[in-house]
């Protein structure tokens, strides 16, 4: 640990909040539809596609028929992909001659992909084909994507409107956001990936001579198309098994910027965006600084963790080794390893360039706190902003029950209706990861799947579900999930995070736009200063406790039914 590694913490995540305010820029055009220099070209494109599909982009939906939107194209993109899942054996473009995925594998991929999550519970250099990973889970990397950010520009017109029954159409705002910001992103810098070295090939493999000089086959897919999606949709889920730690999908130094960068730049730029549409550009700077604050702690802590010297971790199995690089990527170092973390587990994002299995008891508890916060740091792309919406509701609630009045927050009043579904909606996550932890704890099926017991094995299994319910895909690596017990659960687990969650949020946007705008008061709490920065943060910080404080008593738990099971 020294000042080089604090350094390139701060540069990168500078660098991405830096980025992320230009794009906003543009991102705020795509969602109200005002000009961009694509339109020229992706204009027509736009226009046939609401032909073909029948949309009449003249006609708003209000929040029950947009939340209908959202959950119809997610079903039929689920029931898609599984069908392909299943049948990939019979499809093209399967030079590997892979077979169709088991129906329980199937069901966990198919949703992992349509919720953003990409939780892997498989190998995909030996599971899954080319076809399958470019016509079915990369076509999910896009419009799952698209989905979260047609959700928060919904969101922001909901603070907008005075008295408005609309929220805008779906349809429209998930066709603009792929045609204008995720397919011309993702060209340019798959071609930048390709220079840089990461392969784009359809064929099945290369093989080379080793330097002992035994001959070893590689296995090549097109990877450069796909981990510029999976980056910066905030996606996950790579191409090999191993994900950014493969120096195919990470080659060099270059590559991990980039993928650094790309893998929350678009979720910081939606909060850029909504200050513009809302018209509270301010505002919108100090969520922006929230999720700075606690991401560049977080990076921090995982670097501190991980270069902490003695090892107290290393001390205790006798491994005589001054900093545990175990799990963590060293053509890069820990420095890297430790933001990329950070950002991995602040955003809906499972592409790590290390493994968190192989992190100290303080490096890992600092990687699953960050997911259980709710994935607002700065999150998945779209859902990190709308979560943060909740969270800031929650927080001038609370404001104004200090001072005895009705809270307010830019210029719509907040109320018991907002609140109850606010709490609906940040209740979601420590009720699926407790809950189905506890009983995975004391079923001896669930604990099959375990490499590990003890305490370490239980962490394996909080991490799973942590992961799952907040649409995250990173793992432990110490859990064998691939079993009809883990994949059934995570899977439901998944969809509990993603659409038990949205529900709600479109609930409090409907209300929200029926709502007047009011002008602020000498009594309205300003959400713009470091008194709502900081309450913010402390709401963030205590509900993320929900389920991490929790966690810790389940070891005495399940060792008390595990003692009674043992009795009978």
């Amino acid at each position: 640990m020294d000042w080089r590694g604090w350094a390139e913490i701060v540069f990168t995540i500078g660098l991405t909040l830096a980025l992320s305010v230009p794009l906003g820029v543009y991102l705020a055009r795509v969602w109200t539809g005002e000009r961009t220099w694509l339109d020229p070209i992706l204009r027509p494109v736009e226009a046939f596609a609401y032909t073909a599909f029948g949309v009449d982009r003249d006609k708003g939906q209000g929040w029950l028929a947009y939340t209908g939107s959202v959950l119809a194209f997610s079903a039929a993109g689920f029931a898609i992909l599984y069908g392909l899942l299943r049948l990939q054996g019979l499809l093209p473009f399967n030079p590997q001659g892979f077979a169709g995925l088991s129906p329980h594998l199937a069901f966990n991929t198919a949703i992992s992909f349509v919720t953003n999550t990409n939780w892997q519970s498989y190998v995909p250099e030996a599971t899954v084909s080319t076809f399958s990973q470019m016509a079915g889970l990369t076509v999910h990397n896009f419009v799952s994507a698209a989905t979260g950010l047609a959700i928060a520009a919904a969101v922001a017109r909901a603070f907008v409107a005075n008295r408005g029954e609309t929220l805008g159409i779906f349809w429209v705002d998930v066709t603009r956001v792929t045609l204008y910001v995720l397919l011309p992103v993702s060209l340019v810098f798959s071609l930048v990936l390709v220079a840089l070295g990461v392969p784009q090939s359809l064929a099945s493999g290369v093989e080379v001579t080793t330097v002992e000089g035994a001959k070893q086959t590689l296995a090549l897919f097109p990877v450069a198309s796909q981990e510029i999606i999976k980056q910066f949709g905030a996606n996950g889920g790579g191409v090999f098994n191993a994900n950014s730690a493969h120096p195919f999908e990470n080659p060099n130094a270059w590559t991990n910027l980039i993928q650094i960068v790309a893998m929350n730049v678009l979720s910081l730029a939606a909060v850029f965006a909504f200050g513009r549409v809302v018209l509270a550009r301010r505002e919108a700077r100090a969520l922006a600084a929230v999720m700075v604050i606690l991401v560049t702690a977080a990076a921090g802590g995982l670097y501190a963790a991980e270069t902490m010297t003695p090892q107290p971790a290393m001390i205790a199995a006798g491994v005589d080794a001054p900093v545990n690089m175990e799990g963590k990527e060293v053509r890069f170092g820990a420095p890297s390893t430790a933001v990329f973390s950070a950002f991995t587990t602040g955003a809906s994002d499972g592409a790590v360039n290390g493994m968190h299995d192989s992190f100290s008891p303080l490096g890992g508890g600092i990687a699953m706190f960050m997911i259980q916060l709710g994935e607002i740091l700065p999150g998945g792309v779209g859902s990190g902003l709308y979560g943060m919406m909740v969270m800031a509701l929650l927080a001038v609630f609370v404001a104004g029950l200090m001072v005895g009045r009705t809270p307010e927050y830019l210029g719509k009043k907040v109320e018991a209706r907002e609140i109850k579904f606010a709490m609906l909606a940040v209740l979601i996550l420590p009720i699926t990861i407790l809950g189905f932890t506890s009983v995975a704890a004391v079923l001896p099926s669930a604990l099959a799947g375990l490499l590990n017991h003890g305490p370490h094995g239980l962490s394996e299994m909080l991490y799973a579900y942590t992961s799952a319910a907040g649409n995250n895909g990173s793992a432990f690596a110490g859990l064998t999930a691939n079993a009809p017990w883990w994949n059934t659960t995570l899977g439901i687990a998944m969809l509990l995070g993603r659409f038990a969650y949205i529900v709600p949020v479109m609930a409090i946007a409907g209300s929200i736009a029926a709502k007047p705008k009011l002008a602020p008061t000498a009594g309205t709490l300003p959400s713009d200063g470091p008194l709502f920065t900081g309450l913010l943060i402390g709401i963030i910080l205590i509900l993320g406790g929900l389920q991490f404080f929790p966690a810790l008593a389940l070891g005495p738990i399940v060792e008390h039914f595990q003692v009674l099971a043992a009795a009978r």
